[in-house]
């Protein structure tokens, strides 16, 4: 039997389980890991995914409620990580051995739960900010003012830790957002209410990863047991507002609640979830917050460019294609220099 959580874990840790070695290093002088590359490449392929589920159930099959779905997936989450507990295949807990965890442990300290809190809050506020700014402005300007988040994520990240960043850093995140205005520029309508909704979106979104990069190092849970103090403080709260909206009374009169294909459509989305939710806690504690928002904005690309394949509907415009490019690029040159330690 395995005597270590590295060794009998099937699922990878958060940065702080295990010392980094030197042989996990992709070039010398690298500031990313392999196991480092391997969550951000998890988060993008998942991210898309789930990304083609949801919208599947949301517009396919024309299930109203999007917070139901989010429940759904926060709900499954927890029983996953339960389940995978109480079977010894993971632990909460950084540095701990899986073979020796006890159940009686699962249910972290209240005292851990409460320093964990701020992640839970952040995660709300980052929640409703982004589900409000939806509404208020039109599709490529939302795309366009959301990539600026990579602006936010650095100026929060010096603020809290006094990140910085070199200059080859700076000059990719600059290409990202060029890209992302030239991408939008069709369609530059000024809406002052808009655009403060969605840069507060922004706002939240940097301080929620940059809040889980910095408890992450030091609450002493790896990402599973981040993932469920997130989930076990934020369930109550999503399913209050759910009553409270009236979205489950809606689901119940959901004409294809049952339909076999929606709910397969519903079970692999929140799969997906609880892989996303936890490659973001891996990708943001093993990297950085700035690398999580790169992230995303890489996997838009890929994103666009399947949805259009299986959903159709996206007309062609060449100064839509050409920041998309530059965004890539930017993206591209921000991982290579993470690679090589510039």
């Amino acid at each position: 039997m395995a005597t270590s959580s590295k060794s009998s874990s099937i699922l990878p840790l958060a940065a702080g389980d295990s010392p980094v070695r030197a042989e996990e290093k992709l070039f010398k002088g690298s500031a990313m890991t392999k196991r480092g590359a391997q969550a951000a490449i998890s988060y993008m392929t998942c991210a898309v995914l789930l990304v083609m589920f949801n919208k599947a159930a949301l517009s396919s099959y024309g299930f109203p409620c999007a917070n139901v779905i989010t429940l759904c997936q926060m709900i499954s989450s927890c029983c996953f990580l339960y389940a995978l507990l109480h079977l010894k295949i993971i632990s909460f807990f950084s540095n701990e051995s899986i073979s020796i965890s006890d159940s009686s442990k699962a249910l972290v300290p209240m005292k851990t739960l409460f320093d964990t809190s701020p992640i839970a809050l952040t995660y709300l506020l980052y929640m409703l900010a982004t589900m409000e700014s939806v509404r208020g402005v039109n599709v490529p300007m939302y795309t366009t003012l959301r990539r600026t988040t990579v602006v936010f994520t650095m100026i929060v990240e010096y603020v809290l830790v006094k990140q910085k960043y070199t200059i080859h850093i700076h000059g990719s995140v600059a290409l990202i957002v060029l890209g992302a205005f030239i991408a939008g520029s069709r369609d530059l309508s000024f809406d002052f209410y808009g655009y403060l909704l969605v840069f507060v979106s922004n706002i939240t979104t940097a301080i929620y990863l940059a809040t889980i990069a910095r408890i992450g190092k030091s609450s002493g849970l790896n990402s599973f047991g981040l993932m469920w103090c997130n989930g076990i403080l934020c369930g109550p709260v999503l399913l209050v507002w759910t009553l409270f909206r009236g979205d489950l009374e809606m689901t119940m009169n959901f004409p294809n609640l049952f339909s076999p294909g929606f709910l397969a459509v519903l079970f692999l989305s929140c799969i997906l979830a609880f892989f996303l939710n936890y490659s973001i806690f891996l990708n943001t504690t093993l990297n950085s917050a700035l690398t999580q928002t790169i992230c995303g904005n890489l996997k838009d690309l890929f994103t666009i460019s399947l949805g259009w394949v299986v959903f159709g509907g996206l007309p062609f415009d060449l100064l839509n294609v050409i920041g998309q490019l530059l965004g890539f690029i930017g993206s591209g040159l921000y991982a290579y220099y993470k690679l090589i330690g510039k």
